[in-house]
């Protein structure tokens, strides 16, 4: 699949048996029907968050599809470790999906000694959605533009604070970048999800955050904090007056948060098609791309094994960037 493009929808043609849109378990090789009871969904970071948001609207379409419900249960701490932790002792039967941004899957590997889980080892399904990152300012910092930011930051080293979702977070990482990227010493700030996060930057006790679009879209509209500069190469369509960070000087800073579902290691081939067939057809529904572009996000969708490649390559890129930044755990 190589590297996400924003608003390119890349939802693989349906298999076969999806020709027939029966719900209700249907019968896999050896008689097995899948899913014939509820389908737990763990969400490894707190409810409110674009990760929990995201989950939600597949998991009620899912069961809409299915008439099993798909139980979404939040697990959050140690940037997403703990729930993942939870999710890889799960049976690898179908039962248990996890569905995360990037870093339980490409990222912690590297700043975290002990996982408590192998993530090379779970099973890719597709991805959800995907959203770019944003600079996000307090509106008592008084910053206007991503030119201020930069310029406060040199003459000021380590005093300007940043909130993060977590440590290993995008937005933890988005920050490590930035940094690299303007030669920038800023101070970080970690909480335990994106929701109290935000608070405390549109409070002002904290100055900034990368975040995303999909979890800032609505303080934004209220005017309770202010975007300075999407982290990508054009602007998004969601804030059409939010520069990109090409046209403000920064063409390097680039970052998106994505979430994907995945099932535990040694899950059958047979249910891995099964879940990507429903969750294909849900991400082809004209409802969940109008509900997710409302957040901010765009459809990807993906084969299992395009989905795996994906992975792979944002664990090589962002493995690289905590290594060149000394990227460390707090």
């Amino acid at each position: 699949m190589g590297l996400l493009h924003r608003r390119v929808l890349l939802v693989s043609p349906l298999l076969g048996a999806l020709a027939s849109s029966r719900a209700g378990a249907q019968p896999l090789p050896g008689g097995l029907s899948y899913p014939s009871r509820p389908v737990r969904v763990i969400v490894p970071f707190p409810a409110g968050g674009s990760n929990d948001t995201s989950a939600r609207i597949a998991a009620e379409q899912l069961r809409g599809l299915w008439g099993q419900p798909f139980v979404v249960e939040n697990l959050s701490g140690a940037g997403g470790n703990v729930g993942t932790a939870n999710f890889a002792r799960a049976e690898a039967d179908g039962y248990t999906l996890l569905v995360t941004p990037p870093g339980p899957l490409s990222i912690n590997q590297f700043l975290f000694r002990d996982l408590g889980f192998a993530p090379e080892g779970f099973v890719p399904v597709t991805v959800l959605c995907e959203t770019p990152n944003v600079a996000i300012v307090s509106i008592a910092s008084g910053i206007r533009t991503l030119g201020e930011l930069i310029e406060r930051a040199k003459a000021r080293p380590e005093t300007l604070t940043y909130a993060s979702q977590g440590v290993g977070t995008t937005s933890h990482l988005t920050a490590a970048l930035f940094q690299d990227l303007t030669g920038t010493k800023l101070v970080h700030v970690p909480y335990r999800g994106e929701a109290p996060a935000l608070t405390d930057v549109v409070g002002g006790r904290v100055d900034m955050i990368f975040s995303n679009v999909t979890g800032a879209l609505a303080q934004h509209q209220a005017g309770r904090v202010r975007m300075l500069a999407v982290a990508d190469m054009e602007r998004a369509p969601e804030i059409p007056d939010v520069p990109a960070a090409a046209e403000a000087g920064l063409p390097g800073f680039r970052s998106t948060a994505w979430f994907a579902a995945v099932a535990p290691a040694g899950t059958p081939a047979t249910v891995v098609a099964r879940l990507h067939e429903g969750l294909s057809q849900v991400l082809r529904s004209p409802e969940v791309q109008r509900r997710y572009r409302e957040l901010g996000a765009a459809v990807v969708g993906g084969t299992p094994a395009e989905t795996a490649a994906f992975v792979a390559a944002e664990r090589t890129r962002w493995g690289a960037l905590v290594q060149r930044a000394n990227v460390t755990v707090e």
